[in-house]
């Protein structure tokens, strides 16, 4: 029989521009830049916080519908206690001072990730951070605390599996589209471009499904670092990229020229 499941690929008339609609982070290098300039780490992840308000502004002013950033992965617990519990500190007092900033300039913010592992104060931070922007349009930033890509696979098809024994749905319905629904962000744009700093060249368990089609840029310079000159160049990079989602490259070039008529 043949088989006419259709791709879950995303449309490529909806990803003819130039400007990514979605750039997701992983902030890499924080503790080795405070080593290069013989600060403590927490200087560190000091330096990336502001970095984080360089990168928010740019992407802002460039029309990026959302910025999701790996702030803190569901890994992230094996660092050592003092670590922790200082990015913690950090996360609640960042919370405090950037979510009015962030409003002001009409930014909405969400969190994904599993939130009960987090003390009961940094919990209620989040929530008011989510409902005083809820209603912002400009650009949503994503924040992922204790998140991990398989555990957001897992947790969307345990809500389908449990859709089916409830009789809601059958095996069958069972679609990417379905699982798309279920996801972290499942309402929001797919990633299209993926930075990592910091010279690692792996994704280390981000948004597995929602990256499955995105465009990866890997620099060596360390989070601290990162300049509107460093984003610039991977935004250069991304537009000069041809995206195919599984067509030919002569096909994707003719529908592109249909689009311009």
């Amino acid at each position: 029989m043949t088989n006419t499941t259709k791709s879950s690929a995303p449309d490529i008339d909806s990803h003819d521009g130039s400007v990514p609609r979605h750039v997701a982070i992983i902030m890499d290098g924080n503790n080795r830049w405070a080593r290069q300039q013989n600060l403590p780490g927490a200087e560190g992840h000091r330096a990336g916080e502001q970095t984080v308000q360089t990168v928010i502004r740019f992407c802002a002013e460039k029309g990026v519908e959302l910025v999701t950033l790996f702030a803190f992965s569901s890994e992230n617990w094996r660092r050592p206690e003092d670590e922790v519990n200082h990015l913690m500190s950090l996360f609640l007092r960042a919370l405090d001072k950037r979510v009015e900033e962030l409003h002001a300039k009409q930014v909405r913010i969400r969190f994904i990730g599993e939130r009960s592992a987090f003390a009961e104060d940094l919990q209620a931070g989040m929530a008011r951070g989510e409902a005083l922007t809820a209603h912002n349009t400009r650009m949503t930033v994503a924040i992922a605390v204790n998140y991990g890509g398989q555990w957001d696979i897992t947790e969307a098809a345990k809500h389908l599996a449990e859709q089916v024994a409830a009789g809601a749905m059958s095996a069958s319905d069972i679609t990417a589209e379905a699982m798309q629904a279920q996801m972290s962000l499942g309402d929001m744009a797919p990633v299209d471009l993926l930075i990592r700093t910091g010279g690692e060249q792996r994704i280390s368990n981000f948004l597995l499904w929602q990256a499955a089609y995105a465009e990866f840029w890997f620099t060596p310079l360390l989070w601290p670092d990162i300049d509107e000159a460093a984003m610039s160049a991977a935004f250069t990079e991304y537009a000069g990229r041809q995206r195919r989602f599984g067509r030919s490259g002569v096909e994707v070039a003719r529908l592109r020229g249909e689009n311009k008529c």
